[in-house]
């Protein structure tokens, strides 16, 4: 989990899904954490942009989830209270 205060757009089990403010530059993506374990998605064409620690089985999981709430998050991304 990240050590600072992240707004989470989705949960999914034990992983925590949201956006930080400082990578607005960046192309909409992101961030999905649990534990010590921690991925990037990229929102345009979903695609794993970073990981540490997810195993692939995981990692498939965390696209298909991505993929299912696409415009949801991309929705949040684009939202300037949360984005």
């Amino acid at each position: 989990m990240p050590t600072f205060d992240v707004p989470t757009v989705l949960r999914s089990g034990p992983d925590q899904s949201f956006f930080v403010s400082h990578d607005i530059p960046e192309p909409p993506h992101v961030h999905v954490d649990r534990e010590r374990m921690s991925a990037k998605s990229w929102l345009d064409a979903v695609a794993s942009a970073r990981n540490v620690g997810y195993g692939a089985y995981e990692l498939r999981r965390i696209e298909q989830l991505v993929v299912e709430h696409r415009a949801r998050l991309l929705e949040a991304w684009n939202d300037p209270f949360l984005g």
